[in-house]
């Protein structure tokens, strides 16, 4: 479970920013007393406009960032209190891949799994499984600096999913894949959700969000502007698809 209550964030600016930006002010507030709670089982959606503060709140929820104000736990943990342990029980996939690229695949992998200690017998299960979800087989042994996107991605979300969270922070997932790898890919969110675990996920791609969603947030200039379930939400609809329906609520909103 994710229990979000009232988190802020807040960067200090440097002169040079405050420069480039034409303001005096010493900080820009990127999220704004946001709160919400994604339940095991369930998939949940936090959908925004770029430069929303979404991807700042994944970050925060992920234990990356820290809070200015507010709590953040997970299954339980403090995520500001008990960190080691919150992290433990989090996969985190962010749209930066942040891969070593002089390292293979292969070792990137083994790597997490051993940062997270898993047992040889369930990584080599886990590894294959993985592997042969997103077709990784045939680069493993390449290094990173030698693959493209797509494969980078792949590489990503096996290191992500490779220690069997609990709860999975997917920001992104599907971009940069083939067709077939993205459908591979939805699949495996779906079984996150069969499998009990804590899914949230941000997408642009509207499709994803009716096929998968249980409950969503949509976050606007670092405030939650609707909160509902997927159910509720299409229930409320004034427009014709789910699309124009966000684009009307961001409107709404400006």
């Amino acid at each position: 479970m994710i229990q979000v209550q009232n988190i802020r964030k807040e960067f200090e600016l440097s002169k040079k920013q405050q420069k480039e930006n034409n303001t005096n002010d010493k900080v820009a507030l990127a999220v704004e007393d946001v709160s919400f709670t994604c339940q095991p089982g369930r998939i949940f959606s936090l959908l925004g406009p770029n430069g929303a503060g979404k991807t700042t709140t994944l970050r925060m929820l992920a234990g990356i960032l820290k809070p200015t104000q507010g709590n953040i736990v997970i299954n339980h943990f403090d995520i500001q209190k008990e960190t080691n342990k919150a992290k433990r029980d989090i996969g985190f996939l962010t749209g930066s891949t942040g891969l070593y690229e002089r390292l293979t695949a292969n070792e990137i992998i083994a790597y997490f799994a051993k940062l997270y200690g898993v047992k040889d017998e369930d990584f080599k299960q886990r590894k294959e499984h993985l592997y042969t979800l997103l077709g990784m087989h045939d680069f493993q042994d390449k290094r990173i600096g030698r693959l493209s996107t797509g494969m980078k991605q792949k590489v990503s979300i096996a290191r992500t999913m490779i220690h069997d969270p609990d709860v999975v922070i997917f920001d992104e997932p599907t971009s940069g894949l083939d067709v077939i790898t993205a459908e591979n890919i939805i699949k495996l969110i779906s079984d996150c959700k069969t499998q009990g675990k804590t899914v949230i996920f941000s997408s642009h791609i509207m499709s994803e969000v009716d096929l998968l969603c249980d409950d969503l947030a949509i976050i606007h200039k670092g405030k939650i502007i609707h909160s509902s379930t997927m159910q509720e939400f299409r229930d409320q609809m004034k427009t014709d698809n789910l699309t124009a329906e966000f684009i009307h609520i961001i409107n709404e909103n400006n």
